[in-house]
């Protein structure tokens, strides 16, 4: 504690090499008073420069000096000491030495405080992240082999004037004030009370997830229709999987677990679909180029920019935050579990477990998520919530208009016409 050990001068010193006393060849410990020795030979300069010792050979003043006959003659071993480059004004003083303990003493104390001050994710919370990544893992296929199953993508090359024409009477549809007829039929109104939607709430309800069946018919104006309706309905099935494994989620009432499904299915399939969004050329690519998806796939499925333009925004934000998979997973339960949302009876069940979603989350950024990329994080999720909020009216808006077409509404499965087909009042 009383020496002073400084690096290689040179600055070259190989760690790989043997280390080797300057003085007595023994194993050496680094670099002491500005040379490389063993501790044995530290110790014995520091005390003869300490104690002004001064020695006398008893031999010829050229005594060879190794590690059996170190203690033999001390003036020879000194003079090699000096001789080496060891140097007596890096020696501490005893009030240097004992400052130098009270600071490394200091600096350990100040570390304990700090870990000890650290947020910490309990062992409880990290059962509920380990739980949210198993349960997304089990609902989302990143090879999308499933997509084959699907009514296959029909790719038209409409011209401008088609396009702006389908635009055009997408818009004209969307400004209609007269939207109380919309869902008169038995097809589209609201379920009764207090019977439940048979399929869907089969699929919230029961232990195991059915396949829903998709229907066989003609392409229509829309081409890519049929294929982006399977693949949303497969990812609805998917959604109520991954919520069913939400901690708390199965203790709501059915009426609730089927609210907050229906409310946000679209906004967690958005969420889920950033994982497959790519920067480069702003699609979501899903294996091969048969399921890589363009801004006009899903325009050629009855999707107007004014909903195109602000999901790509949408993904282009959420990919640039950088999420861990288990800050993504957790904002999605989170997405799930909004006690706001239309029909929820238990808001305040619901409220709490949203509340301790949050609660991780926030914990997990502390914890796990360096900065500069945790800055202001969770302040930046809550918006993108709020901007799937956005997302979620205007695809509402868009689907009503093309669901009131027969001509479409048959190219959609049963489990899509009831999830977004039927308002919960």
């Amino acid at each position: 504690a009383a020496s002073t050990s400084l690096p290689d001068p040179d600055g070259e010193f190989d760690r790989n090499a043997p280390r080797i006393c300057g003085v007595c060849g023994d194993r050496a410990t680094g670099f002491h008073f500005n040379a490389m020795t063993c501790e044995g030979c530290k110790g014995f300069f520091r005390r003869s420069m300490k104690r002004k010792a001064m020695f006398t050979c008893p031999f010829n003043g050229d005594c060879k000096i190794t590690k059996d006959n170190r203690r033999h003659c001390q003036a020879c071993r000194l003079k090699r000491c000096v001789d080496i480059g060891m140097m007596k004004e890096v020696i501490l003083t005893d009030e240097e030495v004992q400052r130098k303990r009270e600071m490394i003493l200091k600096r350990k104390e100040e570390e304990a405080l700090k870990e000890s001050l650290k947020p910490k994710l309990s062992e409880e919370q990290q059962k509920v992240i380990d739980i949210l990544l198993e349960a997304h893992r089990k609902t989302y296929d990143p090879t999308y082999a499933d997509f084959t199953k699907f009514r296959p993508p029909v790719r038209s090359k409409p011209s401008n004037r088609v396009a702006a024409r389908s635009s055009s009477i997408l818009t004209q549809d969307l400004s209609s004030d007269d939207s109380t007829d919309l869902f008169s039929s038995d097809s589209f109104s609201a379920f009764p009370e207090p019977v439940e939607p048979p399929m869907f709430s089969n699929l919230v309800l029961s232990e195991e997830n059915d396949e829903s069946s998709s229907m066989n018919i003609n392409m229509s104006q829309f081409s890519m229709l049929p294929h982006l309706a399977d693949l949303v309905s497969y990812s609805i099935q998917k959604v109520i999987g991954f919520a069913k494994m939400i901690p708390g989620f199965r203790d709501l009432a059915a009426e609730d677990q089927i609210a907050l499904l229906k409310s946000s299915a679209i906004e967690v399939i958005m969420l889920r679909s950033n994982q497959s969004f790519t920067l480069e050329d702003m699609t979501w690519s899903c294996g091969s180029n048969d399921f890589k998806y363009r801004i006009s796939d899903v325009t050629q499925a009855g999707h107007s920019m004014e909903l195109m333009e602000p999901l790509v925004k949408f993904q282009v934000g959420l990919k640039k935050l950088n999420l861990h998979e288990e800050e993504h997973v957790l904002l999605m339960a989170i997405c799930i579990l909004s006690p706001d949302r239309p029909g929820v009876q238990d808001t305040s069940l619901v409220e709490s477990l949203q509340d301790r979603l949050s609660e991780v989350l926030q914990t997990y950024i502390r914890c796990r998520h360096p900065p500069p990329g945790s800055r202001l994080l969770y302040a930046k999720m809550i918006q993108k919530l709020a901007d799937l909020r956005s997302l979620n009216e205007e695809h509402s808006k868009q689907y009503h208009c093309l669901s009131i077409q027969p001509e479409h509404s048959m190219q959609l499965t049963p489990l899509v016409l009831e999830v977004f087909g039927n308002e919960i009042s």
